[in-house]
């Protein structure tokens, strides 16, 4: 087979446990942020292409340990605020603050992106692909690789190329590369996108635990009714700007 049911094994879920996975000098170059303060503080956000501002004035802190549904119509701003927290499209005006410094590219290595595109190399493997992103990252691989693709539902012994995966395979893929280094703080663009609604519920559950683990996450999502058990806070994006956050899905989805 080539996917499978989501792994509980204790192999699996030490992959939130394990000691990091980077070299002394990386590890005393990223500041840590208190665990009783914000990890995340965006203040006056604003991001413009041409005249169309997607973020106009956005201000909000997020706290760490928790699981952050992004909701929205489409052209809400989400995408745009997860590029920016991810340091990877320049605010017009504003700053966003993570892990106590506005220097984003300082914390990149404590942070995961799983884009709406794989970011995955399609002639290579899936174990080819993260065992190329360990060595990026300056990972002792071990058996890191083996128990990321375990935990996303993935066969480690899976010699297909990526090419040839599924949409569903290929978005599981894409989390076993946005997890592989245990960062701090992910942030996941439509992570269910074309999955089937078990492996789809199996993604919450490996999300809730990476919470439950201390692990901060931001998902971006038009399939809310799947984080309504796992959530702590949902967020209401509308013309660029935070509307509403709430604990209940319900509410946040009220206009």
């Amino acid at each position: 087979m080539s996917a499978r049911l989501f792994s509980t094994s204790s192999a699996a879920s030490s992959i939130f446990t394990l000691t990091p996975f980077f070299t002394s000098t990386s590890v005393t170059s990223i500041p840590a942020a208190p665990t009783n303060s914000a990890v995340v503080i965006i203040t006056d956000l604003v991001k413009q292409f041409g005249r169309f501002a997607a973020l106009r004035g956005v201000t909000a802190e997020f706290a760490p340990g928790r699981l952050y549904a992004i909701l929205g119509d489409n052209g809400a701003g989400k995408t745009t605020l997860l590029r920016a927290l991810a340091g990877l499209t320049r605010p017009t005006r504003g700053t966003v603050l993570m892990l106590r410094t506005t220097n984003l590219r300082a914390v990149c290595k404590q942070v995961g992106y799983m884009a709406h595109s794989s970011l995955l190399y399609d002639e290579m493997s899936g174990m080819e692909n993260l065992r190329y992103f360990a060595r990026l990252y300056g990972i002792e691989e071990g058996q890191r690789c083996e128990m990321v693709l375990s935990a996303v539902g993935l066969e480690p012994g899976l010699t297909r190329a990526v090419g040839q995966y599924s949409q569903g395979m290929r978005q599981r893929m894409s989390l076993a590369r946005a997890i592989l280094h245990d960062p701090q703080i992910l942030l996941l663009d439509e992570p269910f996108s074309n999955v089937d609604m078990g492996s789809a519920r199996e993604m919450v559950n490996l999300l809730a635990r990476m919470r439950d683990a201390g692990k901060t996450i931001f998902v971006v999502t038009h399939q809310s009714a799947l984080l309504e058990s796992a959530a702590d806070e949902f967020v209401r994006m509308e013309a660029g700007q935070i509307t509403s956050r709430t604990p209940h899905l319900r509410t946040a989805e009220a206009r």
